[in-house]
């Protein structure tokens, strides 16, 4: 291939680098790349990938922005709000690069289209922010022999990878044969996420893409970085292949893309609000907290800066950190509506409690978000 003048001259920083040059800026522009995500790490990921001339870029994400996605989704704007992220996305990639030919895949990646998705690229980038997607990429990179630059990020700590048997190194499940109990590690929406986080991480992750593009310096695979911001420090853990792993060790047993939701322990939303015994709607809370003589108590386990930002009038708060200190406070006797933020963390409360002893239970589901939404929307979103 051929760089225009205007090519040479949008990318006259790299063509001075000797380890790039115009060879090594062909082979970038040449490139194919797979994005799953476009949030957080997918951002500075399709961005940086975009201004440094990646030929091709795939953005996979069923999602639509939110008010919530924007201090740290840089990729998107305040006026992109409802918008389908792909969208947004593409867009931003075509300001800073018209070159870049964007191929969006609006669907949820399944076991089902995974193979067919990630075989029309050359490089997998993961930034998704679950299990069962996380388990999905890696298995379909490995069975595909792609490179799959791995990323994650929480509150003030990321970690970076890149996985790729083919190329000598381990794979995800190697590092994590098996995922968490469901509900062990909190969402980014459930625990937060310092906004510069996802940059930090994922310009890393669209180094790494770079540098397996051109075929130069030394890559993340076989090591795994961790970042924590609070500290400012990075620390560098060293890899191995598994010889037992079910996908690329010696004697695989893991031949074709299984059901990952299943896999991870993520149990199918109920069909209808009812179905689940152990939930209440936002209204019947709200039923309950207008009708004090029926004896049933609302109780909100969140934190107390949560708590500060958003709370609803006549429920007291206990948060989760402290109910394994706290529970004989309560009486095991009456009746709890318990609540937080979605309904998650009050879902976890709900099984300690019963665990020592508690009958009278119920998680409200959707949490304060939803009363936000369907009783009170003077209450914050956050």
């Amino acid at each position: 291939m051929q760089l225009s003048n205007e090519e040479i001259r949008r990318y006259s920083r790299h063509l001075i680098l000797p380890e790039v040059g115009l060879a090594g800026q062909k082979k970038i522009c040449s490139t194919s790349v797979l994005c799953i995500g476009a949030g957080g790490l997918g951002s500075p990921i399709a961005m940086y990938l975009a201004a440094a001339g990646i030929g091709k870029i795939g953005l996979v994400d069923f999602d639509t922005v939110d008010f919530s996605n924007l201090q740290r989704q840089i990729i998107h704007g305040t006026e992109d709000v409802g918008r389908p992220k792909t969208d947004s996305a593409k867009a931003t990639i075509h300001r800073i690069n018209p070159n870049v030919e964007v191929v969006v895949h609006a669907v949820r990646l399944s076991s089902e289209n995974a193979l067919e998705i990630i075989g029309q690229y050359d490089i997998v980038v993961d930034g998704t922010d679950n299990f069962p997607t996380r388990y999905l990429t890696n298995d379909a990179c490995v069975l595909l022999k792609k490179a799959n630059i791995y990323g994650s990020i929480f509150r003030f700590e990321g970690q970076a990878s890149v996985f790729a048997p083919h190329l000598g190194g381990p794979c995800y499940r190697c590092l994590y044969p098996e995922p968490p109990p469901p509900g062990m590690v909190p969402s980014c929406a459930e625990g937060g996420v310092l906004g510069v986080l996802p940059g930090i991480i994922g310009t890393i992750q669209a180094t790494e893409i770079l540098k397996l593009a051109l075929g130069k310096g030394s890559s993340l695979t076989g090591r795994l970085l961790l970042f924590n911001a609070l500290e400012m420090k990075f620390r560098e853990l060293k890899l191995r292949r598994d010889p037992e792993c079910p996908l690329c060790g010696e004697h695989p047993t893991l031949t074709r893309l299984i059901d990952y939701e299943q896999f991870c322990g993520v149990q199918p939303e109920p069909v209808a609000t009812g179905s689940n015994p152990d939930e209440v709607t936002v209204q019947e809370m709200k039923r309950v907290l207008d009708q004090p003589s029926l004896g049933i108590r609302v109780i909100d386990v969140r934190e107390a800066d949560e708590y500060q930002i958003a709370r609803i009038d006549g429920v007291p708060l206990f948060p989760l950190s402290t109910l394994p200190q706290r529970f004989t406070d309560l009486d095991p006797n009456t009746q709890y509506y318990l609540h937080c933020r979605s309904g998650v963390r009050s879902l976890k409360a709900l099984h300690f409690l019963r665990e020592q002893g508690f009958k009278y239970l119920k998680n409200v589901k959707g949490g304060i978000l939803a009363w936000s939404e369907e009783i009170d929307p003077n209450v914050p979103k956050y």
